[in-house]
């Protein structure tokens, strides 16, 4: 998680990551977020995500992105 999290302030470190709950719903992250966000996490954590992973229940929190991580990573 904590990889995550400096993944995260990288991108905005003015978004409390830990806490908030609707980054997509809110608009906290955008759709430059979401592409920026996701090159990061396919470049840190060896997975792919494809199209049908980029939903707001998995990017939310940062806590749905971490899972969707796991569940990416145990494929």
């Amino acid at each position: 998680m904590d990889e995550l999290m400096n993944i995260l302030n990288g991108i905005d470190d003015s978004i409390d990551w830990e806490n908030e709950k609707a980054l997509i719903d809110q608009r906290l992250l955008d759709s430059f977020g979401v592409i920026t966000l996701v090159s990061e996490l396919e470049d840190q954590f060896s997975v792919e995500i494809d199209a049908a992973q980029m939903i707001p229940d998995n990017f939310n929190s940062a806590e749905a992105i971490y899972e969707m991580i796991q569940r990416l990573r145990e494929k």
